[in-house]
């Protein structure tokens, strides 16, 4: 089984227009591209982009200013997240991801609330994603919680483990609600990536793929994703993996290394 290629348009194919990143990546090989923030895009133009060039739209960020731990932001991030649901069934997406703490330039985490205290975020957490799991029901959309490495690219966020969001997902039992495991961001927090995927791969919504250190494509780093990948395939995965990496030199180079690699 051959798992299908989502590519990350916000660090692949950045050599060209935006309206033309979607026949490349189709060009490619990719069956699905992602982005990150819905706001700064034309919606109607980047679904007529898409459809155009036959590939699918599989998801953006969804929270933007707002955190899922902050309990003063609870109002605030489900009215935003109902917009963002609202702009991904314009564009023709299927999921939304989402994440423990706002995000800001370069994915800088904005507010690390060292005011409050663990049982709060987390307390807060899962309340609110409780409510976010019953509008992802009610609107027929998928939610990806993701976790986030803390060496290098976010430090101060909370959700740092697989287990956590795992868990979190269980608890909920929404089949609406799943968590993005990230590679990448796991392998720098906690290893033991094999391990990982068999205790919580049926929490899997969405795979995001980079190599590490470094962030590019696969075989620039220390991750044997050919195992990766077969091991998440004998376990049972069924979704998208995706590319959300940084090409050590273009976009095409990278493209060759992932068809290449995986």
């Amino acid at each position: 089984m051959s798992l299908a290629k989502c590519a990350c348009i916000d660090t692949l194919y950045t050599e060209l227009p935006w309206l033309e990143r979607f026949q490349a990546a189709k060009n490619d090989g990719f069956e699905a591209v992602e982005f990150w923030d819905w706001r700064i895009r034309n919606l109607e133009e980047t679904r007529e982009a898409a459809q155009k060039a036959g590939i699918v739209i599989s998801g953006f960020n969804g929270d933007a200013d707002y955190s899922l731990i902050d309990p003063t932001h609870k109002t605030a991030y489900l009215d935003y997240l109902r917009q963002s649901i609202e702009a991904a069934k314009k564009v023709g997406a299927v999921s939304v991801t989402i994440h423990s703490n706002a995000l800001g330039e370069g994915g800088v985490v904005v507010n690390h609330y060292e005011n409050l205290s663990h049982t709060v975020k987390l307390c807060s957490m899962y309340d609110t994603l409780l409510e976010c799991a019953a509008i992802a029901e009610e609107e027929e959309i998928n939610l990806n919680l993701e976790a986030l490495n803390i060496t290098t690219d976010h430090v101060g966020n909370f959700l740092t483990t697989t287990q956590m969001g795992a868990e979190i997902c269980r608890l909920i039992g929404s089949p609406r609600l799943k968590i993005l495991y990230d590679v990448y961001h796991m392998q720098l927090n906690e290893g033991s990536l094999c391990d990982n995927i068999s205790r919580y791969y049926d929490q899997f919504g969405h795979i995001h793929i980079a190599d590490a250190p470094g962030r590019h494509e696969p075989g620039t780093g220390e991750i044997q994703y050919k195992k990766v990948i077969r091991h998440l395939e004998d376990c049972g995965y069924t979704g998208r993996i995706g590319y959300e990496l940084f090409p050590a030199n273009g976009t095409q180079d990278a493209v060759k290394a992932i068809m290449e690699n995986v």
